[in-house]
C-alpha cells in the first residue's frame, strides 16, 4: 500500500507506538491491531463479493474503510462499487489479498481448498475473517462431513494454512445483516472465534465498524458452537442474550 492514505495512516500509528526513548514497539503482526486501536481506517480485501461479502464490505465502506471487492469476474462488480463511492473498488482475488490489511472470505465452502492452494504464499500471515458455511447440497457430502466431524473453524484453518483465521459473519443471512446493522443499542450480536488474540482483536473492531456487537466465543475449536445446526447459529439476539445461550461469562 503506497497511496497517500496509507502513508498518513502509518505515520499516525507509528508515532503513537514509538516510546519515549525512540524505540519502535511495532512489528508486522501487530500492525492491523495497532490501526484498530488508534481508530484509523483500514484497507480490507473481500474475497467473494456476493450477498455476504457485498453487504458486510458495503457496511465497512460506509464506516470509512477502503474496500477492494473481488471475484473471478471483477467486471461484474461494477454496479456494486459504483453505488458505494470512491472508497470502494473492484479487482481480482490476488489484488484483494495484496490490498487488504485484513480480508473477508465469503466464498462457497467448496471453493476454500482451491483458494488456499492457489494463493497460499500471498495469504500467509494475513488476518482472514471467515464467513463461509458448508452445506451438502452445494459443497458435497465429503466436505460437509469433514466440517461436522472436525469443526468448521479448524477445517477452514486446514484449508487456509498460515492465515490468522477468525470465524465471523457466518451465523446469519445477509438480509439480517443489512436490516440490523447500526440499529440503536443494544446492537445485534455477532459471534467470533479465533486462535490468534491480535487477529480476534482486529475482527472485533471490524464487527463494531459494521454496526454490530462482537461476542468472542473462544478459539477456532469453539467456532463449532455457532456453525450451521449448532446453538449459536441463526441467533438474532443481543450480546447479553447470546452469551446466555452459549453459557459464556457476561
Amino acid at each position: 500500500m503506497s497511496d497517500e492514505f496509507s502513508i498518513d495512516r502509518r505515520r499516525m500509528v507509528l508515532g503513537a507506538l514509538v516510546g519515549a526513548g525512540g524505540a519502535l514497539i511495532l512489528n508486522a503482526a501487530m500492525w492491523p491491531a495497532a490501526v484498530q486501536a488508534q481508530g484509523a481506517k483500514m484497507h480490507i480485501g473481500v474475497i467473494g463479493s456476493g450477498h455476504i461479502g457485498g453487504t458486510i464490505g458495503g457496511l465497512w465502506v460506509k464506516n470509512g474503510h477502503k474496500v477492494l471487492f473481488s471475484s473471478r469476474h471483477p467486471e461484474e462488480l461494477k454496479d456494486l462499487v459504483a453505488g458505494l463511492g470512491e472508497r470502494a473498488q473492484a479487482g481480482t482475488v490476488e489484488q484483494a489479498i495484496a490490498f487488504g490489511d485484513a480480508l473477508l472470505m465469503a466464498v462457497p465452502y467448496k471453493a476454500l481448498p482451491q483458494v488456499g492452494q492457489d494463493y497460499a504464499a500471498a495469504l500467509k500471515g494475513k488476518i482472514v475473517l471467515d464467513a463461509c458455511n458448508s452445506t451438502i447440497a452445494r459443497d458435497g457430502a465429503e466436505l460437509t462431513d469433514e466440517v461436522n466431524k472436525d469443526g468448521i473453524g479448524e477445517t477452514s484453518q486446514k484449508y487456509l494454512p498460515g492465515t490468522r483465521l477468525v470465524r465471523a459473519f457466518n451465523s446469519m443471512s445477509y438480509k439480517i445483516f443489512a436490516n440490523e446493522a447500526n440499529r440503536p443499542d443494544p446492537k445485534l450480536a455477532i459471534p467470533i472465534a479465533g486462535n490468534d488474540a491480535k487477529a480476534v482483536q482486529v475482527a472485533a473492531g471490524l464487527v463494531r465498524d459494521a454496526g454490530f456487537e462482537p461476542v468472542i466465543v473462544g478459539n477456532l475449536a469453539d467456532a463449532s458452537r455457532f456453525q450451521m445446526g449448532r446453538p449459536g447459529f441463526g441467533q438474532n439476539v443481543t450480546a447479553a442474550e447470546l452469551r446466555q445461550k452459549l453459557n459464556l461469562a457476561p
